[in-house]
This record gives C-alpha cells, structure tokens and sequence, in this order.
C-alpha cells in the first residue's frame, strides 16, 4: 500500500507529486497526461512567445522529474475510487487497482466545446478558453466572447478594461441582469449580441472570424481572438459519493485543502477554491502534498 496516491497530472497534480517525493513519500501519480492544460498554449499571430510569461515554464519542470521517475506515475485513467478501513482503493481504466493510505484530487476542471465546425481546427489558434489567463494580450484589439454565464460576463468586463472593442455573443438572456451584466451592457466598447448561437469558425492559419445565428439569419464577425467561456465542469464524479461538493460539482475544501472525508485532500481547478491559474493550482498542489504529508505523520505505521 503506498502512503499517498495522486489523481490528475495538470499543476496542481505534478507539484504535489514532486513535493510527497521531497518529503520522502511512498507517493504514485494516476493521470492521462503530464502537463494538463499547460500542454494547450493560445498562439496568436501577433504575439512572440519569448514575450509572454506563462506557467507553462515552471510546470515543464516539475512534468520533466516525473518523468523520468517511473516508480512514482502511472499514465492510465482512474476509474473508481473506493474506501477502504485503512485507506483507499483506486482502479484504473487499464484494469489495475491501486491502494493508498491518502488521496489527492487534482482532476481539475474541463471547458465546454462549442460542438462547432472549425471548433477543433482553430483550438487555442485565435480561439481560446481564459480570458483570465490571456486577456492583457489584447491591448487596443478586437475581441468576442461567447456565453451569457457569470464567467463570461466575468471574461467580457475584464477584456473591455483592455481591448479597443469587445463582442458578447450572449445565446441567451441569461445573466445579463446580474451587476456584472448591468455593468458589461454599460460599457461603451462592448457590444452585446443577444440570441446569437455560433455555427462554425473560420479563419485561416488562425481564427479570423466565427458565423452566428438569430432566428435564421446568419452574419460573419471578425475578431482578434474568441473567447469561449462557458462555465467549466469540474472532474469530480470519481469521488462524488465519498465527499461534499458545491453546487457547481466543485469538491469543497478547507484552507488546508481537507476535504469533507478524511484522508482525502483535492487541489486545483476540481475545487471550489477560485483557480483557473497555473500558478494557483501550483500553490494549492503543494498545500495539499503539505497537509497530507502531516495527516500521514498522524496515522498509525
């Protein structure tokens, strides 16, 4: 039985992994991937890459130690998760199980596809899925966002601080009488396009342009970049029966990143701790390797 096992290599994964290995723990990493969303950079034609500083860096880092340490990952999927009197029984989609006295969720959180064509093609190529990550990008440029939830409300008053001009392509009223949408609709550079569904995405070696639909009749419009920002789904099912999530399916935790069921703790985008950053899923994975190193120091040999 290893003392800690990890599920999910994004930044919150891979740095508690390489902290419960610097503290000297029996630790295994389950995960798909190594890198999580720092394996998908937005490229756009207007910015050179040694000009914008990303956690694309530090992450590589802690991707490249795991790496090479064999013993301590397993690149499979978990599956199941169960509770044992002594800890926890993880399987994989691969048929192996794994047992630990401990568990970290870092799982993190997945954007909603529009389903579009064109969608996949221009993927983080002019169209993107963080205005929070990449918004000082867009000094005095043309920019839409798509949604009509709190995260793009969010993503549209952010970007409007910045860019000369901002499209919300609203499919729905949705939240547009909210303070944020009250405060999106009263600003000058932002133009709100209500009932508008996106069709497909254009462009050429990048997104160019997105066509959108209301009540059958359709338009083209130009963009420096597009922002899909509808509201992300934390990768939280595995455990669902065995801790308290939000109402948003976010595992709840405390400031120590402990869940609701001890012995499980969760970093990252999967929780309700406000993220959608590398560099804080950085530093929520290495409290959670920290308060689970300690929980460990309690538990009997």
């Amino acid at each position: 039985m290893h003392d800690l096992i990890i599920l999910g290599g994004g930044p919150a994964g891979l740095t508690a992994t390489i902290y419960a290995l610097r503290k000297r723990l029996d630790v295994l990493l389950i995960t798909r991937d190594l890198g999580g969303k720092t394996n998908y950079r937005l490229q756009l034609p207007f910015v050179e890459k040694h000009l914008v500083i990303t956690g694309e860096e530090v992450v590589s880092r802690f991707a490249n130690e795991v790496e090479y340490l064999e013993f301590a990952r397993v690149l499979d999927k978990a599956v199941k998760v169960t509770r044992l009197t002594n800890g926890f029984q993880v399987e994989t989609r691969g048929g192996q199980t794994y047992e630990a006295r401990a568990l970290i969720v870092a799982t993190g959180a997945l954007g909603q596809r529009l389903q579009v064509p064109g969608e996949q093609e221009y993927m983080m190529r002019g169209l993107c899925y963080s205005a929070v990550s990449y918004a000082p990008l867009f000094i005095e440029r043309q920019t839409a966002v798509i949604g009509d939830g709190a995260l793009a409300l969010r993503s549209t008053a952010e970007l409007a601080r910045i860019a000369a001009k901002v499209t919300l392509v609203a499919p729905t009223h949705g939240e547009l009488d909210t303070p944020m949408g009250r405060r999106v609709r009263a600003s000058k550079n932002v133009e709100v396009l209500e009932g508008y569904k996106v069709q497909a995405v254009k462009g050429d070696e990048y997104a160019r342009r997105i066509v959108i639909a209301k009540d059958g009749q359709t338009r083209e419009l130009e963009a420096d970049a597009f922002f899909v920002e509808v509201d992300l789904v934390p990768q939280s099912e595995i455990v669902a029966g065995l801790l308290e999530l939000d109402a948003g399916k976010h595992i709840k935790v405390d400031a120590r990143n402990r869940t609701s069921a001890q012995g499980i703790f969760a970093a990252g985008d999967v929780t309700d701790v406000i993220s959608e950053q590398v560099l804080i899923s950085v530093g929520e994975g290495a409290k959670a390797a920290l308060a689970a190193y300690e929980y460990l120091l309690q538990q009997p040999d």
